[in-house]
Formats: structure tokens, sequence, C-alpha cells
């Protein structure tokens, strides 16, 4: 005979026990019997070897976090028929609802049911928001097939001035990756029962050119940006890292940016010409590939001349470059101006530098007209915009460059900050190699400021 527990330990080892029992009882309920039934989810993606199509509503039974799938009935079988049951990916269905609330969830997917899409284009975004400066979530592969689920509003795709025919659509990938693409690189096509492609572009897209494709999806730079980089030398007003070309396959826009040249043109796509070359379709460019780091494009303008220009990849960060080198020249300036910032001649009169870059020149008539012209005013702004050569660096601090009031050309002088003043050196007669001073001019004068 068995009597109830007397003390506390007993009591609790007894209650312990009836709930292992209970929570035994239901797991076994919940994973080994299917009868209850979750809600009702929309099949998103075909189930072909079941016979089922995007679109259809589906029992669910189980949701296992574990295998990341949910175990769903098929339609038109009854429950304890042989393979009734089947595991599906997260991804491929809606969440679990109410039947009402699915049937309304297959509406919205209704306009789109059975219509998928290949993608044309190598590195097509699918962004957060269909806006095409929004998040990337996904970079879609060249053949990838999506699900289009629906189409939605947003802002319009701009090849130059000209807004790309096409929609925004919400898209589904085959890893889960759901996102907004803009449908103008999506070649759409409808399957039928078996996901068997019944119309539209279902043909594999030839993907027989890498090298094209690796030099299509790269930024391309003026190539005289490569020698300034390795020689230190970067001149701001003519590296921009905005600059140079974009082939336009993710942005549906080819552009050419240069100094003085900027044009740009929907991209429609790039054909091998009979000499090895690369035309653009509906763009007067000409891409010879002479290696995937360097390419030779001609331009044709609008009197029909040809001009060739050459392009590299950098993997410097340009940016950065240029900035460095304006803060560079930023802080000499400023050195020079604690120096002083006024120094004064017995010929050539007083020199100031203020903070803004600019200076004030009084009593410099012994420099006119031979290095300073009659129509300057005396005040204007300096410079640093040129560099030394090794050999002169090690005698010289830099050059400035002189902008005066009323004069439209640049006055250049060598300069020294020395223990009790500046010493200047006229650079009118220098020769310059770029903006690189490579030979002092012939006896050149000379000037001494104190400080």
């Amino acid at each position: 005979m068995k009597f109830p527990p007397d003390t506390e330990s007993e009591k609790r080892s007894a209650g312990y026990g009836f709930f292992l029992f209970l929570f035994v009882v239901f797991l076994s309920f919940s994973f080994t019997s299917c009868s209850h039934l979750m809600g009702y989810s929309v099949l998103l993606w075909d189930l072909p070897d079941y016979n089922l199509q995007d679109g259809d509503i589906l029992p669910v039974y189980i949701k296992s976090n574990i295998s990341q799938v949910y175990v769903v009935g098929i339609p038109g079988k009854k429950y304890n028929d042989k393979d009734s049951k089947i595991e599906i990916p997260f991804w491929q269905i809606t969440v679990p609802q109410s039947k009402r609330k699915t049937e309304k969830t297959a509406e919205r997917y209704a306009e789109f049911a059975h219509q998928y899409a290949r993608v044309a284009l190598d590195g097509l975004p699918i962004r957060s928001e269909s806006v095409n400066t929004s998040k990337q979530l996904y970079r879609l592969r060249k053949n990838e097939i999506v699900k289009l689920l629906y189409k939605g509003a947003g802002q319009a795709v701009m090849a130059g001035h000209h807004a790309l025919e096409g929609a925004w659509m919400y898209v589904l990938t085959q890893d889960g990756t759901k996102g907004w693409c803009f449908s103008y690189n999506l070649r759409q096509f409808e399957t039928g029962p078996g996901g068997v492609a019944i119309n539209g572009q279902t043909e594999e897209i030839k993907e027989d050119d890498p090298l094209l494709d690796a030099v299509l999806s790269k930024h391309w730079y003026p190539d005289y940006y490569t020698g300034m980089i390795r020689s230190g030398h970067i001149d701001p007003e003519s590296v921009n890292p905005d600059w140079g070309f974009e082939a336009g396959v993710d942005t549906g826009t080819t552009k050419f940016d240069l100094m003085t040249l900027h044009l740009s043109w929907p991209y429609k796509g790039v054909s091998k010409d009979a000499h090895g070359g690369y035309k653009f379709t509906d763009i007067p460019i000409v891409m010879t590939i002479k290696n995937e780091n360097f390419i030779v494009l001609s331009y044709t303008d609008s009197d029909g001349k040809p001009v060739d220009y050459n392009f590299v990849t950098i993997d410097d960060d340009v940016a950065a470059l240029v900035q460095a080198e304006k803060d560079r020249r930023t802080a000499a300036l400023e050195k020079l101006r604690l120096f002083g910032p006024s120094f004064i001649s017995s010929n050539y009169g007083q020199l100031a530098f203020t903070g803004d870059n600019g200076f004030s020149w009084n009593g410099y008539s012994l420099l006119v007209p031979s290095i300073i012209p009659r129509s300057a005013r005396g005040r204007g702004t300096v410079s640093i915009k040129y560099f030394l050569n090794k050999m002169l660096a090690a005698s010289y601090d830099g050059i400035l460059t002189f902008k005066f009031e009323g004069v439209d050309s640049e006055i250049n002088f060598l300069y020294k900050m020395e223990d009790n003043g500046l010493r200047l050196e006229d650079a009118t007669d220098a020769e310059f190699d770029g903006n690189e001073l490579s030979v002092r001019g012939i006896s050149p004068l000379v000037l001494f400021f104190a400080r």
C-alpha cells in the first residue's frame, strides 16, 4: 500500500514527477500526432515533385526551429494517407494564419501567381526599399531565378535624364531573401503544373565572357591617376574619386566622367565586334580590354571624331588620398602663417599671410612689371598647388602660388623658411613637368623678408 508523501521533500519530488509526466505527454502529442493544425500558409515557390504551385494554400501542422521547416499537408490527400505530409523550408511558405487571413494573403500574390524571372545582369541588387539608393540586401547572379511576388510603387530609376522602363518588384530568391528589385534587367516567364515554363524568356543567357563580366562590374579611373599616386604628387584639382568610367550594369546608367567631359547614357548591353572590341548598344563608345586592370575607350563625339581614353583600376582609396593631400597643403600654409605672419623687406615691401589663405603685399614696386603685373592690387589668395622634384625639395620648403586681385595669371615663388626670415625665389622662368617644378629658372631673382 502506498501512503501520501509526508515530508516537504517528498511532496516536491511527487510534484516534479507529475510535471515531467505531463511534459512528456505534451511532447508526444505535439511531435507524433500531426492532427493538431497550426494554421494555413500560402506556398511561395513551386514544388513540382508534389505537383504544387505557388499560390496554393496548405495546412500547416508542425514548426521545427531546429530544422527550419514546416510540416504541411498536401491538398486532396487525407491526413492519414501515406505521404500526405511533407517538410517545407520556412522561406517557401508564408507564416501560418487562420484560413480566412491566409486567403487574404493569397489574394495579394494572385496578380503574379506562377510568375518568375531570370536575371539578365550579374550583380543586380535586391534592395530594402523601392529606391535605387536604399540598402542592398543581396546581389543576384546572372541567370539566377527569382519569384515575382507583387509590384510596388517606388522611385523612378534614371539613366541620365530618362527614366528606365520597368517597375519595382518585390521578389523572393531561392535562399529566402526578399526585397525590392527593379524589373529592367529581369526576364519574366510563367510556370505551369509541374514547374514547367510555358511562356516568356526562359532560355539561359549565355555567360561565355568572364573577362567582360569582370570589367563591366568595376569602376575605372583615368590612367594618369596612377602616376600621381606612385609619385605622391596628387593634384586635388585633377584627381576626383567620382571621375572615371562605369559601365552601368548595376545602376542602368553608363557614366563617362572626366575633368572636361561629363556624359551618361542608359545602359542597354554590350556586344563584341569583329575586331575584338566591345560596342555599347546605342552609345558612341567602343571598349578595348587590354587586361582585367586596363581598358581603352574610344569615344566618338558629335562631330564624328573618335578620341581614345585610357582607364585603369586602382586599389587605393582615391578619396582618402585626395583628402590627405588637401590636409598637407592646408598644414603647410598654416605653418607659414604661424611662422610670420608678417615679413618685411627694405627692397620688396611688406608681405603678410592671413588665416583664410589670403595675403597682402605692399611696396613691391621693384617687382613691377617684370614679375608682378601693374594691374595687381596688392592682395589676393595664396595656395600650394605644385611639387618640387627630389633634388629641389632638399633645399626649399615648397612653392607658393600667388593670385593677385586684378590679375588673371598666377605668380609662383619657391620658398624657404629660415631662422631669421622668409626667402622667396622667382619661378617665372622655371620649368614645370606637369605639376612638378623640375628645373629652376636661369639666374632667378631671390627675395628675402625678415620676420
